[in-house]
C-alpha cells in the first residue's frame, strides 16, 4: 500500500457511519426509533415503583398486563418498521390505533410521553415512502420500453428523453398533425 491511496487509510468509525447512513436511509428509521421509544414508558411505568423518602408510590393498575402487551407490541412494530420496510403502512396504523388505545389502558399512554412517541412514530411510519435511485445509478436496462420500435420523427423526443433527459416540450394546446404531435403525452400511431 501507498501512502498515496485514499480508500484505505479511512478510519473505521467513518466507514460505519456512513454504512449507517445508508441504512438508516433505506427504511422509515425515525418511525421505527419513535415508535419503539412511545412503547417502553407504556410498558414501563404500570411496572415502575416511585420511592418518596421512606413512601413507596405504586403506579400499577389492573390492567397491567395490557400495559405490558401494547408496549411490547409498540416496540415490536418500530422492529417491524426497520427491518421489513415493505409493511410500513400496517405497522404505522398499527402504532396508532395501539397509542390510542393505551390511553384509557396503561396510565393515560404512558403519562402522555409513550402516546405522543407512538404517535408520531405511525405518522412518520405511514408517511415514509422510498426514494428513487439517482439517475446516474440508474440501469438502462430498466427504462420503460416503446411500444413504437421507430427511431424518434420531428417533433418527438429524443432518444436521451427516453431514459430521463429533460426535452422542451410544445404547449398543451398546439396540434401539429404532420409529426403528429398532439401535445399530450401519447405519441401518435
Amino acid at each position: 500500500m501507498s501512502p498515496e491511496s485514499t480508500g484505505q487509510n479511512e478510519h473505521n468509525l467513518t466507514v460505519y457511519r456512513r454504512g449507517f447512513r445508508t441504512w438508516r436511509g433505506n427504511r422509515p428509521f425515525w418511525a421505527g426509533l419513535f415508535t419503539m421509544l412511545g412503547g417502553a414508558p407504556i410498558a414501563y411505568f404500570p411496572y415502575a415503583d416511585l420511592h418518596l423518602g421512606n413512601m413507596t408510590l405504586a403506579m400499577s393498575t389492573t390492567a397491567g398486563a395490557g400495559s405490558l402487551i401494547i408496549g411490547v407490541l409498540l416496540i415490536t412494530l418500530g422492529l417491524t418498521m426497520w427491518f421489513h420496510s415493505i409493511v410500513r403502512v400496517f405497522a404505522g396504523v398499527a402504532a396508532i390505533l395501539l397509542a390510542l388505545i393505551s390511553i384509557p389502558v396503561a396510565n393515560i399512554g404512558g403519562f402522555v410521553i409513550g402516546f405522543l412517541l407512538a404517535l408520531i412514530g405511525g405518522a412518520l411510519s405511514i408517511s415514509w415512502a422510498p426514494g428513487e435511485p439517482a439517475a446516474d445509478e440508474a440501469d438502462p436496462q430498466d427504462a420503460p420500453l416503446s411500444l413504437d420500435k421507430r427511431q424518434p420523427e420531428s417533433g418527438y423526443a429524443s432518444e436521451g428523453a427516453l431514459h430521463g433527459a429533460a426535452v422542451p416540450q410544445q404547449p398543451a394546446g398546439d396540434h401539429d398533425a404532420a409529426s403528429g404531435y398532439d401535445g399530450g403525452t401519447h405519441r401518435a400511431g
